[in-house]
Formats: structure tokens, C-alpha cells, sequence
């Protein structure tokens, strides 16, 4: 099986982390779930209802769309927090690499593990610059609401593309294509994981500054 490989850039300030990482996670994930499934006898069954809820940012001028999950919304928060945490302890202008990979089992003869086979990995790449004063970090929030804008509409492009999808599983075999350990919804099975690097490349460090001078020149 080709797996798919997608990877997003973005360039914030520090206190926009959180937010831009949310709001990215989540909207790839509202297209990447279903509502739970009703199996009345094997190979049929019913698609339960997937609700949706407006997420207004707190630091970017951007609102995004999440699954109405407080369990899923826990699971990802909790992953970003220890990717914002990491990137802080760097003290300084950073990078790092946050992943969403989709996957599904492989079952195996014991006493072996069960294969995880990817098929889809979205990797988002962050750029973290601090700024100098409240003048400049208002254009920034403005700046990173226009990207995160056109980084959304490129998630959802992608999407859309006819390509893999795993082949809806018979109920003995759900657990090898989706998550079923949350009760309100369904993703397909995933892991996030990270990477964080201590410097930032100068070069995208004196953009994001350039821009935000050239802005101000206006």
C-alpha cells in the first residue's frame, strides 16, 4: 500500500501554537471521521450523526470548524500541549514537526503483534518567532489568520481527491479501521507524534519579521 504524505508550513508566534496546531488537527480529522457505527447483523449496519462546533481563536483572527467531541477534543489538546510545552522549552526562535498518521491493523498469527499499516500522514511543520512589541503581534494574528485560512482550504482539496480509503470493515473487524474507544464518534484509527528542533532557520525568522515591517510601512 502508497502512503500518503501531505505536509503543511506555518510560521506563528508562541502563543498562537496552540491555537493554529487545534485548529489545523481538527479540521483533518472532521473529514477523517464518521459518527459511530450500528451493526444490526454482520455486514449491515447504520452511520450515526457527526456534530460540528465553531471554534473562535483566541490569538489568530480565524475560526475553525471541530467535531463536536469533548473526548476527541481532549486527545488532541492533550498531544498539543506537549508539542507547545516542547517547542517553549527551547527558549528561543524554534521549529518543530507535529504528525498526524492514519493507519489500519493487520492482524497477525500470535505470538506476534498486530501490523499497523499507514496509509495517510499529514505532518505540519512550525515555525515559532517572537515578536517585539503588541503592535507587531496584532499583525501577526491578522497574517496567521490569512494562512491558516488557505492551509485549510488546501486540507479540504486534498481530501476531496478520489484516492485510499480503507474499504468499510465487517463488525469483527471495525476495531482494525477506526477508533471505537470514543462514544460520541468515530475516527479512523491515528497517532500523533512530534519532533521538535532547538533554531529556527534565520531565513524564515527575518520573513515573517520582513512582513510584518512592510506591513507596518503601509
Amino acid at each position: 500500500m502508497n502512503c500518503r504524505s501531505e505536509v503543511l508550513e506555518l510560521t506563528v508566534e508562541s502563543r498562537q501554537v496552540e491555537e493554529a496546531m487545534l485548529a489545523l488537527l481538527h479540521t483533518i480529522l472532521l473529514h477523517r471521521s464518521t459518527g459511530k457505527f450500528h451493526y444490526k447483523k454482520e455486514g449491515t449496519y447504520s452511520i450515526g450523526t457527526v456534530g460540528t462546533q465553531d471554534i473562535d481563536c483566541d490569538f489568530i483572527d480565524f475560526t475553525f470548524v471541530r467535531v463536536s467531541s469533548d473526548e476527541l477534543d481532549r486527545v488532541i489538546s492533550k498531544a498539543v500541549t506537549e508539542f507547545k510545552d516542547a517547542l517553549g522549552n527551547t527558549g528561543s526562535d524554534g521549529m518543530g514537526r507535529i504528525s498526524l498518521e492514519f493507519y489500519q491493523k493487520k492482524k497477525s498469527r500470535w505470538p506476534f503483534s498486530d501490523e499497523c499499516i499507514p496509509w495517510e500522514v499529514w505532518s505540519i511543520k512550525v515555525n515559532v518567532v517572537h515578536l517585539a512589541n503588541e503592535q507587531e503581534r496584532q499583525i501577526c494574528r491578522e497574517k496567521v489568520g490569512e494562512k491558516l485560512g488557505e492551509k485549510v482550504i488546501n486540507v479540504v482539496e486534498v481530501i476531496n481527491r478520489h484516492e485510499y480509503l480503507p474499504k468499510m470493515p465487517t463488525q469483527s473487524e471495525v476495531d482494525n479501521v477506526f477508533d471505537t474507544s470514543l462514544k460520541d464518534v468515530q475516527p479512523y484509527l491515528y497517532k500523533i507524534t512530534f519532533q521538535i528542533t532547538d533554531t529556527l532557520g534565520t531565513s524564515v525568522s527575518t520573513t515573517m519579521r520582513r512582513l510584518i515591517k512592510d506591513t507596518l510601512a503601509l
